[in-house]
C-alpha cells in the first residue's frame, strides 16, 4: 500500500513541520510496517510547462521517425529558435508520438539535471539543435503512469510555470506493509485515522453518508448469504472520451495503480481512498436485475483479463439474465466491461463473506487489489458513501448526471458490544493506564465507549471486525499508548532449580561426541517410505509406522521420520558432492511412530479450554515420539599423514562412540550380537541397558554402503536416548579412596566363539565380590593353541581393600570365585 502524504493531509491535520521520521514512527506505533519512503526526486534546474506549437515528423535513415517540434515555454524561457515555423519558443527533437500540436507537456530546459544525473544541454541531433527535452515520467524519476511516452498535461496548466510541483514530485510517498489484522489500513481513510491518533491531531472521516436499504432504479437481489450488502448507483450521459484530470492520474499512480481511463481511475481512486473496492458496469449491456448468487456447476465466465474461467458452486458470482457477469469481489466480466462507447455507468459497492472471496481468488489463481481487501474484511458501513463518491466524480468529471435513486440492498451488521473492566488494560499490560487514557485511546480508534463505574461497554466500528473479546481491546489500548512504555522486569529465578537431569544428560552427550571429533547436524524431520525402501526395512518393521502430514512442505517427504539414519545419509550425500569424504556426523532429534489402532484426534472448539476427556483423546491419538541419537561414520577416522597411514572407519569406531556416550552419562551399556536392518548381519551389536535393547551399532550393510556411495566399512549407531537417560542412576555416594596397594590378577578364559565378552565380564564381576575394583578385557585370541569353535578372552582384574592391605590369599580366592562364576554362567575354563 502506497500512501502520499498530501492525500493523508486531506483527512488528518498533520502539521506542515512534521518530519518524515516522526510520521514513520507514527505508522510503526500504529502497527503498520514502513517498507520505504520516497521523498521527491533528484531532478534539479528549470523544468517547466510548455505548449507544443508545431510537430513535424521526420523519418530517419535507420527507419526511426522523430518529431521536430516547436514548443512555447513562456516568455521568460522562449528564444528565437530554429523550430518548425521559425517563431519564438524552443526547437526540440522528441522520439515519442503520444502528443500533438496544442498539447501541454513537461519540458526540461538546458541546465537541468534529470533522474539518474542525466544533464540537459542544447545539442545537435538528427540534423537539428535540440534546445531541451520533452519528458516522460521515468526521466523525471516519477512513478510509472502507464503512459507509453511523454507526459501530456491538461490545458489548464500555465505555460512557463514550474512543472514538478504540478506533478506532485515534491510529495512524500510512504510504502507500507499492512498486516492481515488491520484491513482498514488498506485505505487512505484508515491510515489517516491511525496517523491522526498517533500524532494527537484532528481527523476528518470522509465517510459520513450512510443509507438504509432502499429500492433504486437498478434492481438488485442477494440470492446467496455470502453477499451481505450491495449498493448500485447509476450515472447517465457519461462522456467516455474525457481524459482523467492530472490530479486524479497523479493520485492513482502515486498509490501504485496504473492510470487507464477516467471511469476506471475513479473507481481505483475511491478504492484507495476509502478501502471499498468498486466495479463499473456498462449499463447498456446489463440484462435484467443484478443478482448475487453461487455459480452453477461448470458455468463459464470470461473475465476482464480475457481468460475463460470454469466456475463451481464454491464461487460467488454477480449475474444478470444473461448469466454470470463477474466474479464477486475478485474481477468483473468482459461482457459488461466499460468501453470507449459507454455512456451509462452502473457503480457497484458491495460487501461479501471474506472466506468465500479468499477461496475463489486462490482457486482461480486470480489475485487482485479488490480480492486482497475483501478477503481481509471491507467496511460494510462505507459501501454507500463509496458508491456515491464515485458516482459524483463520474458525473462531475465525465459530464454525466447522477440518478438520485441509489439502490441499497442488505443491512450493515451491528457490531457486537463487550463489557470490560476499566482496570483490565493496566493489569494485562503491566504498566500504569488510567481509565481516562483507556477511553481516549478507544474512542480515538472509532470505538464507542460507555462508562458505568469501573465497567466499560465497548462497541467496535464497522471497519474493525478484529475486535471481539476484552483482550482485543487491551491490545488496542497498548498499541495506542505505546508498547515501548512497558517496563521490562526480569522475574527472579526460584532457588534450587536449574537444568533437569535429562537436559544435563543431553548436553553431556553432545559435548562428549563433539570433543571426540563428531559434527552435530540438524536436519528436517520429514521422510518418505522410499527412504526405508533404500534401507531394505521390512514391511512389518515398527519403523514403517509412519505419521503422514496433512499439509507437507513437499510431496516427496509427506511423513515424519521414524529413524534418524535417512537424514544422516542424505547429509552425507551432500557432503560427498562437495568433496568431503571423511565424515563423522551425529544428530539428536525426535522420531515419530504411529500407534497401531490410534484414534483420530478430536477438533475441539476454540472458545474454551479442552476438557480432561479431550486431553486424554489427544494423548491417545499422538504418536510415540522418543528422542533418538543417530551417528554416521564414513571414510577415514584418522587421515593419512606424512609419518602415519590412514585409519579407515570400521565397526569398532561405532562401538567406541557407544562407549563414549556411556561414559559421559555414567551408565553401563552392554553389547551383544544382533541383527537389524540396515546393519551388516554379522557385524551388528544390540546395545542393552538394564536388560532392554536401546539401539544398535555396527557396520552398515554392503548394499546400503553401495546405495549411498559410502566408504567400505562405513558404520552407524542409532540409540533411544530417552530410554538411556531414563536409566541413568541418580545421585549416589562416592566410594572412599584406599591408600593401600592393589592386587593384580590376570586370567585367560576359553569360551565358545559365540559367547559375548560382555557376558563373561558380567559373570566375573558378580563372582569377584566387593573386593574387585576394576576389570578390563585386554586380549582376544583365536588360533592354533585354541580348539576350533573357541576363543580366548584375557581379563585384567584389580582387587583392593579399604583400610587395610589385601592378603595374597584373599586376592586369589576372589579371582577363583570370579573364574568359577564365569564357568558356571558361560562355560568358561582357564586357558592352560
Amino acid at each position: 500500500m502506497k500512501a502520499p502524504l498530501s492525500w493523508l493531509r486531506e483527512y488528518a491535520d498533520i502539521p506542515a513541520d512534521t518530519s518524515i521520521a516522526t510520521l514513520t514512527d507514527a505508522f510503526i506505533r500504529a502497527g503498520v510496517e514502513v517498507d520505504g519512503v520516497q521523498a521527491g526526486t533528484d531532478v534539479t534546474g528549470p523544468v517547466v510547462v510548455g505548449r507544443v506549437l508545431a510537430v513535424q515528423p521526420e523519418k530517419q535513415k535507420n527507419g526511426k521517425t522523430i518529431n521536430w517540434c516547436q514548443v512555447d515555454v513562456g516568455p521568460e524561457h522562449n528564444v528565437d529558435g530554429d523550430g518548425v515555423d521559425g517563431g519564438p519558443g524552443r526547437g526540440i527533437v522528441c522520439g515519442a508520438h503520444n502528443f500533438a500540436a496544442g498539447d501541454h507537456v513537461v519540458v526540461a530546459l538546458p541546465g537541468s539535471v534529470l533522474a539518474g544525473g542525466f544533464a540537459i544541454s542544447s545539442r545537435k541531433t538528427y540534423g537539428h539543435v535540440s534546445d531541451g527535452m520533452i519528458c516522460s515520467s521515468t526521466e523525471l524519476g516519477l512513478p510509472d503512469d502507464g503512459t507509453d511516452g511523454i507526459i501530456v498535461l491538461g490545458n489548464a496548466a500555465e505555460i512557463g510555470a514550474e512543472a514538478m510541483p504540478l506533478l506532485g514530485a515534491d510529495d512524500v510517498i510512504f510504502e507500507l506493509e499492512v498486516t492481515p489484522d488491520m484491513p482498514h489500513c488498506l485505505s487512505i481513510r484508515g491510515l489517516a485515522r491511525e496517523v491522526a491518533q498517533a500524532l494527537d491531531v484532528p481527523f476528518t472521516d470522509p465517510v459520513s453518508e450512510h443509507h438504509e436499504p432502499v429500492d433504486g432504479t437498478v434492481p438488485v437481489r442477494l440470492d446467496d448469504p455470502r453477499g451481505t450488502r450491495f449498493v448500485a448507483a447509476r450515472v447517465t450521459g457519461f462522456d467516455p472520451s474525457r481524459p482523467s484530470p492530472d490530479w486524479l492520474k497523479r493520485r492513482v499512480v502515486a498509490s501504485g495503480v496504473r492510470s487507464i481511463s477516467l471511469a476506471v481511475d475513479i473507481t481505483n481512486f475511491v478504492m484507495m481512498e476509502l478501502g471499498q473496492p468498486l466495479h463499473g458496469y456498462d449499463g447498456a449491456t446489463l440484462q435484467g436485475a443484478i443478482v448475487v448468487r453461487a455459480a452453477k456447476p461448470g458455468e463459464k465466465l470470461t473475465t476482464l483479463d480475457d481468460q475463460v474461467r470454469t466456475l463451481s458452486p464454491d464461487d460467488l458470482v454477480i449475474a444478470d439474465d444473461s448469466g454470470a457477469i463477474g466474479l464477486a469481489g475478485v474481477m468483473g466480466g468482459a461482457k459488461t466491461e466499460l468501453s470507449d462507447t459507454t455512456t451509462e455507468v452502473v457503480i457497484e459497492a458491495a460487501a461479501f463473506e471474506s472466506a468465500s472471496i479468499s477461496r475463489t481468488s486462490r482457486g482461480q489463481k486470480l489475485p487482485s487489489e479488490a480480492s486482497r481487501r475483501f478477503e481481509r474484511g471491507v467496511d460494510p458501513g462505507a459501501s454507500y458513501a463509496a458508491a456515491l463518491r464515485a458516482a459524483r466524480l463520474l458525473a462531475e468529471l465525465g459530464g454525466g448526471a447522477l440518478d438520485p435513486a441509489v439502490t441499497v440492498v442488505g443491512e450493515v451488521p451491528t457490531p457486537p458490544s463487550t463489557t470490560i473492566d476499566a482496570g483490565l488494560s493496566e493489569a494485562i499490560l503491566g504498566m500504569p493506564v488510567d481509565t481516562e487514557t483507556v477511553i481516549r485511546s478507544l474512542t480515538g480508534a472509532g470505538i464507542e465507549v460507555t462508562q458505568d463505574g469501573d465497567r466499560l461497554t465497548v462497541t467496535p466500528p464497522t471497519w474493525r471486525p478484529d475486535l471481539r473479546d476484552p483482550y482485543d481491546y487491551v491490545e488496542e489500548v497498548g498499541q495506542k499508548v505505546g508498547l515501548d512504555k512497558i517496563v521490562g522486569i526480569i522475574p527472579p529465578a526460584p532457588g534450587g532449580r536449574g537444568l533437569t537431569r535429562a537436559q544435563r544428560g543431553r548436553r553431556a552427550v553432545v559435548t562428549a561426541l563433539a570433543t571426540t571429533g563428531l559434527v552435530e547436524l540438524l536436519t528436517f524431520p520429514f521422510a518418505a517410505e522410499a527412504d526405508l525402501d533404500k534401507l531394505a526395512v521390512p514391511a512389518d518393521d515398527p519403523r514403517r509406522r509412519f505419521v503422514r502430514l496433512a499439509n507437507p512442505l513437499a510431496e516427496t517427504a509427506p511423513c515424519l521420520r521414524t529413524t534418524m539414519l535417512p537424514g544422516l545419509l542424505a547429509a552425507a550425500g551432500r557432503n560427498f558432492s562437495r568433496g568431503l569424504d571423511d565424515l563423522a556426523l551425529f544428530e539428536i532429534g525426535s522420531v515419530y511412530r504411529a500407534k497401531p489402532g490410534a484414534p483420530a484426534a478430536p477438533m475441539p472448539p476454540v472458545d474454551r479450554r479442552p476438557t480432561d476427556e479431550e486431553w486424554g483423546q489427544f494423548a491417545a491419538a499422538l504418536p510415540d515420539q522418543p528422542r533418538h541419537i543417530g551417528v554416521l561414520l564414513s571414510g577415514n577416522w584418522v587421515p593419512q599423514n606424512w609419518n602415519t597411514p590412514a585409519e579407515p572407519v570400521t565397526w569398532r569406531h561405532a562401538m567406541g562412540v557407544v562407549d563414549t556416550l556411556a561414559e559421559a552419562l555414567g551408565v553401563t551399556l552392554e553389547r551383544r550380537r544382533g541383527a537389524q536392518v540396515p546393519w551388516h548381519p554379522g557385524r551388528c551389536a544390540e546395545v542393552v541397558l538394564n536388560g532392554e535393547v536401546v539401539g544398535h551399532a555396527g557396520e552398515l550393510h554392503p548394499n546400503v554402503i553401495a546405495e549411498f556411495a559410502l566408504s567400505q566399512g562405513a558404520a552407524a549407531v542409532e540409540l533411544d536416548l530417552d530410554a538411556i537417560l531414563a536409566g541413568v542412576p541418580g545421585p549416589g555416594t562416592i566410594a572412599p579412596l584406599s591408600a593401600f596397594p592393589v592386587a593384580k590378577e590376570d586370567v585367560a578364559l576359553v569360551v565358545d566363539a559365540d559367547v559375548p565378552s560382555a557376558a563373561v565380564e558380567a559373570a566375573l564381576r558378580s563372582g569377584a565380590g566387593e573386593l574387585l575394583e576394576s576389570i578390563h578385557l585386554f586380549d582376544i585370541y583365536v588360533g592354533e593353541q585354541i580348539p576350533a569353535g573357541k576363543k580366548s578372552l584375557a581379563y585384567a582384574l584389580r582387587f583392593r581393600a579399604i583400610g587395610r592391605t589385601l592378603k595374597d590369599a584373599e586376592a586369589i580366592a576372589a579371582r577363583d570365585a570370579a573364574v568359577a562364576a564365569a564357568g558356571a554362567a558361560c562355560g568358561a575354563v582357564l586357558r592352560s
